[in-house]
């Protein structure tokens, strides 16, 4: 049978997105994992870092249940959740305000400029308050864990065995962890990711940009509310957040491009 989809990406992080109010339901999939994954493969399928699916659910505009590469279901992706709201604003079920529930709940959003199939969406991701030292590094989870460290030259980090130490370590427990390496460059954070589930450097990671900038904010003993630029390898992106007492983070915001990029059809 026809499958009908969407190819959506977010500052290079790209994702398959499925309408499943009025399409074929994955979720009911005798073999959900291995076609997921095959449909994300970039060699044999239509190629992504992840899958989303876009359902009706009561009391909000719509709900995002989210699934890695490898075909299992995933945390909080936070460029994945700007892309939904920019799909959602394109098949008219929002106009520019969101109110869609996740799989670590509610998520408020904004598109804050459209063009044809480009937009600037702002999504708000979850509270921080534990945030913990590691080996010089910081633990925390924006919505998904990662790990966040701080070095220079970072573009010259063989990231793939780095990234494949540390989302593996057993301090992690048998779900792992994200990995990120950033650095100031020009008042701007360059950032890299290692992600789970899709066991590779990605060109950018939502949920580990926000928790790059509350490490910063963090390590450096900053206190109130601040904005941050960051560089990944596929585009630019912003976070803002408050940070009215010491260790607790609220109000923070993901900002950044959201591109349709095709639709189509495939045969499963």
């Amino acid at each position: 049978m026809a499958l009908s989809f969407f190819k959506y990406q977010g500052a290079g992080n790209d994702f398959i997105i499925i309408d499943e109010r009025e399409s074929f339901s994955i979720s009911s999939h005798k073999d959900k994992s291995n076609l997921i994954a095959s449909l994300c493969d970039r060699r044999f399928g239509i190629g992504a870092d992840g899958l989303m699916l876009l359902k009706d659910h009561p009391g909000y505009d719509f709900q995002m249940v989210y699934y890695n590469s490898d075909g299992q279901e995933g945390t909080m992706c936070g460029n994945g959740g700007r892309c939904l709201v920019a799909f959602a604003a394109h098949q008219g079920i929002i106009s520019t305000k969101a109110l869609f529930l996740a799989v670590d709940g509610p998520h408020h959003a904004q598109i804050i400029h459209a063009e044809g199939n480009n937009q600037i969406v702002s999504l708000e991701m979850k509270d921080v308050s534990d945030i913990q030292m590691l080996e010089g590094g910081f633990v925390l989870d924006t919505g998904s864990p990662h790990f966040v460290v701080f070095k220079t030259d970072i573009q010259n980090i063989d990231l793939d065995t780095l990234g494949k130490t540390w989302r593996n370590n057993p301090v992690f427990g048998s779900d792992g962890v994200n990995f990120n390496i950033a650095e100031i460059i020009d008042n701007t954070i360059h950032i890299r990711t290692y992600e789970r589930g899709v066991e590779e450097e990605t060109l950018a990671c939502g949920t580990g940009i926000a928790a790059t900038a509350i490490a910063m904010h963090y390590s450096n003993n900053q206190s109130g509310n601040h904005h941050y630029e960051f560089k990944a390898r596929g585009g630019d992106l912003q976070v803002t957040f408050e940070n009215k007492k010491p260790g607790f983070y609220t109000s923070i915001y993901l900002q950044g491009p959201a591109t349709k990029v095709f639709q189509g059809e495939i045969d499963i």
